[in-house]
């Protein structure tokens, strides 16, 4: 897979019933943050990051805590990913749609980089994507992780971990410092803080 980097990513933030709301609004937060920032440093520029929602199919997506969303697009119809983020929550369900890991896997194929937030990476094993990687989720889901997917290295205590094409981060909240190590490594450590003082937000980076 190649990964050097592009001048404008499409960041595809995978959405589906009871997932975790701070897993998906977070990481589209910090990216779209940093598009409107970098837009005010270099006005004129096309925006580095156009952020959007993709759901199985189009309709309402109800996340904890019962949140309607409503996805910009579904399997069939949204624009290449660049940046894929699969957020966590309930994953039971997802794990078991053939559907579901079939896009995962092709999506992880074409797009630069594949992340995951919290349970998010129990979907990333379920395709396959961290078979021989070393990977982290939740604290809580550590142990479930290990017993699922054998061949991963789970690693505890890590904000998120970056394998290169495949990031994972830890529960909730990591998916906004993952996030934002993601616009480092793509844009510099400068947009990232700037970033994160718009967000008033204190990053922490590891």
């Amino acid at each position: 897979m190649n990964i050097e980097p592009l001048l404008r990513y499409n960041v595809g933030v995978f959405i589906f019933d009871q997932v975790e709301v701070l897993d998906f609004a977070g990481p589209f937060e910090v990216f779209s943050t940093a598009a409107r920032v970098r837009s005010r440093i270099e006005p004129g520029e096309d925006p580095i990051f156009n952020v959007f929602t993709v759901a199985e199919e189009t309709g309402i997506i109800r996340a904890r805590g019962d949140l309607e969303i409503l996805p910009a697009f579904n399997f069939s119809n949204h624009p290449p990913i660049d940046l894929l983020i699969v957020p966590g929550g309930i994953v039971s369900a997802e794990q078991e749609k053939e559907a579901v890991i079939a896009w995962l896997k092709q999506v992880a194929e074409r797009a630069k980089i594949s992340a995951s937030v919290c349970t998010g990476a129990f979907l990333l094993a379920q395709a396959g994507l961290l078979r021989h990687r070393t990977a982290t989720t939740h604290w809580e889901d550590l142990a479930d992780l290990r017993t699922m997917s054998p061949d991963t290295e789970v690693k505890e205590g890590a904000r998120w971990i970056d394998e290169g094409e495949i990031i994972t981060s830890a529960g909730i909240s990591a998916g906004i410092d993952m996030s934002l190590h993601l616009v480092a490594r793509l844009f510099g450590e400068e947009l990232a803080f700037s970033t994160s003082r718009q967000m008033e937000y204190d990053w922490r980076k590891g």
